[in-house]
């Protein structure tokens, strides 16, 4: 019997598709291999078309690939946020239209209620599917949040929903988790005994945790905090460890039974000519065995979770 298929989901918040013009936008101009893929295109294609599926040139040729133009703004006036971006993301729902406006940072109640019941991860748990959360959260978030001065975000609300236990520092250091800013760099600043790993190393790390699950998430951020700095250097570096875990995590992932889906939840580090979000459309990357079957019908952020629970067997 063929084993299950299983779902690697790379979530990179503020990740858009921009112009190539290497002037603003930091993923163009050579030097990221994987994320060329999302950003590669000549002056001359034109914008980017929500719902277009196009050619993605992975190194190598490594096939099959589908990428898909997403629409994030979901008829909402106003540049698309975080909170809403997020739920409408990870449930499939059009959170923003759901509650009239675009909510930045921090789910309001509703948004809880819509996370809490429509997650995804909790949709696949309950069918019987092994989900798990990648990133390691740290003591002094944990502290935090209990003494309600931190909330959680919709992401981490949405595989809470699915009653996980968040990974902790101790799993970090075993190699059976990954720290929000993959080389763990930000946790040796704050004092604590870890080990610096290099990007690549994390990814590896990563598809040995989704070894052992049908679907697995990771979040990445410094995407986000980067686009908001509107800073070029610190851009490319969080870019370029980015694209280092995600050829790590290829190489790790099983193929023949692992498809890796890398989406957004809104624009922001492809236009450093600005420090807010963006109206561009976002990615929808998936790589590997049924990638075309997944990307068919994608044209918008709330489109990802029926994808994915469709690969998956579930339904939607």
């Amino acid at each position: 019997m063929s084993p299950l298929p299983a779902v690697f989901f790379l979530f990179v918040d503020g990740l858009g598709l921009g112009r190539p013009d290497p002037a603003v936008n930091p993923l163009v101009g050579g030097g990221l291999p994987w994320l060329t893929a999302i950003a590669g295109r000549s002056l001359a294609a034109g914008p980017w078309m929500p719902g277009i599926s196009y050619r993605a040139e992975l190194p190598g040729g490594l096939r099959p690939a589908a990428l898909v133009a997403c629409d994030a703004g979901l008829g909402v006036e106003g540049l698309p946020q975080s909170a809403t971006g997020q739920a409408a993301l990870f449930t499939g729902v059009n959170a923003a239209a759901l509650v009239g406006r675009h909510v930045n940072a921090y789910p309001t109640g509703r948004l809880k209620d819509l996370i809490d019941s429509r997650s995804l991860f909790r949709r696949a748990a309950e069918a019987g599917r092994r989900v798990t959360f990648a990133n390691a959260f740290s003591p002094e978030y944990f502290e935090l949040v209990a003494t309600r001065r931190l909330r959680h975000s919709a992401s981490t609300l949405a595989v809470l929903a699915a009653g996980l236990v968040l990974r902790d520092l101790e799993q970090l250091r075993a190699g059976q988790a990954v720290y929000q800013d993959i080389t763990n760099r930000a946790l040796i600043a704050r004092g604590h005994q870890v080990p610096l790993v290099e990007p690549a190393q994390a990814g590896r790390n990563a598809a040995a945790v989704a070894g052992g699950h049908d679907l697995t998430v990771f979040e990445y951020f410094q995407t986000d905090l980067a686009g908001h700095r509107a800073d070029p250097a610190a851009a490319r570096r969080v870019l370029e460890v980015l694209d280092g875990f995600l050829g790590g995590l290829l190489e790790g992932l099983d193929s023949s039974r692992h498809l890796l889906a890398l989406a957004a939840d809104h624009g922001n580090i492809e236009d450093l000519a600005v420090a807010t979000h963006t109206m561009n459309p976002v990615p929808a990357l998936f790589l590997g065995e049924g990638a075309e079957a997944a990307a068919a019908g994608v044209s918008s952020i709330t489109d990802l979770a029926p994808a994915i629970l469709g690969h998956l067997g579930v339904p939607a």
